[in-house]
């Protein structure tokens, strides 16, 4: 292993969707090499299947350990994991088969960081559903890593665009039930999070927004209790551990704030909140950072997008993004 670089693992994702396909392409991208060492651990069959349909064929040392791996610039490592053989694959729908390959690969490689063979790691989309219908008992991945990284109270999950950092004080939650999880304790954490994320990716100085619930910010208590009584004093709390924060702003314009350069980051109070404005700037440049856990994983914002699949179509800059941002954080969580 070159020490000098991060490891970086990298999954295909779901075979029935775009996965293999940018992959094939992220791998042809020379600026990837300069930010780490690449392991794709999958299926060797499912990965050349992605290779064609890019039209693509940049060469693989293939091995069977990751021990002492003799890297190259320019040529990845394939860790050959047999899951699912091409001839299994429905492109473009859901396949419990490709949901369990998903499921399996993921394991493979939390343990390859445990044992820190891998420095992070990097994932195609994959597809929900596919999962569970494929045993999988996790609501999302974010609770597999939280529970094998033993990291069980992280809020987890930011989504970067360009230089836009955003997360969430609840997620993957019914809208009915975010109000009750607005508590001071849950917006404070979330806020200290953000500020923590913000600092390892090197940030020395991070400026946060948070987002209000209520529209209009409450109009001082007038629509609803959840600015005063939990965000504004949350904010007052983190304050008072050295973050950077203020608000909270009426969530229909922190974007607006956001634009003109004041703060690095927004915290938002529930998923469509922030998930909606960051994907309407640029979807196809979004990448998902899973923060708080002991190694670097990220993921493209986009889905397994499924009416494109073998079509050669897929765009791999959100792909390209995530490595180069899981490299950064890598690099210095190694430091």
């Amino acid at each position: 292993m070159n020490h000098k670089k991060p490891t970086i693992g990298v999954l295909l994702g779901d075979s029935s969707g775009i996965g293999p396909e940018i992959i094939a392409k992220l791998i042809s991208r020379p600026e990837i090499y300069e930010q780490a060492n690449v392991v794709i651990v999958g299926d060797y069959r499912v990965f050349r299947m992605g290779q064609k349909i890019a039209g693509l064929s940049q060469p693989v040392t293939i091995t069977d350990h990751l021990d002492a791996v003799p890297f190259e610039i320019g040529r990845p490592v394939f860790y050959d994991y047999p899951t699912i053989s091409d001839g299994e694959v429905t492109l473009g729908k859901v396949n419990p088969k490709s949901g369990k390959a998903v499921m399996d690969t993921f394991a493979f490689m939390v343990d390859l960081a445990l044992a820190k063979k891998i420095d992070g790691f990097v994932f195609a989309p994959f597809n929900k559903e596919a999962m569970r219908l494929g045993g999988s008992p996790y609501h999302s991945e974010l609770d597999f890593f939280k529970e094998k990284f033993n990291r069980p109270n992280i809020p987890g999950e930011v989504s970067v665009l360009d230089d836009l950092w955003t997360t969430r004080v609840t997620s993957h939650v019914g809208i009915s039930q975010v109000s009750a999880l607005i508590t001071r304790e849950n917006v404070c954490n979330t806020i200290c999070f953000m500020d923590g994320v913000l600092r390892t990716f090197g940030i020395k100085n991070p400026r946060l927004a948070v987002s209000a619930l209520i529209p209009l910010a409450g109009e001082g208590g007038m629509f609803g209790p959840e600015e005063k009584e939990a965000i504004a004093p949350a904010i007052e709390m983190a304050r008072r551990e050295g973050v950077s924060a203020e608000g909270p702003f009426p969530a229909d314009t922190i974007f607006l704030r956001i634009k003109k350069g004041n703060y690095h980051a927004v915290v938002s109070m529930y998923h469509d909140q922030g998930q909606i404005a960051t994907k309407l700037l640029g979807f196809d440049r979004g990448v998902t950072v899973h923060g708080g856990l002991p190694v670097a994983i990220a993921t493209p914002a986009q889905g397994s997008a499924f009416d494109i699949a073998g079509q050669g179509k897929a765009n791999p800059e959100g792909i390209t993004r995530a490595f180069l941002i899981a490299g950064r954080l890598a690099a210095r969580l190694k430091a």
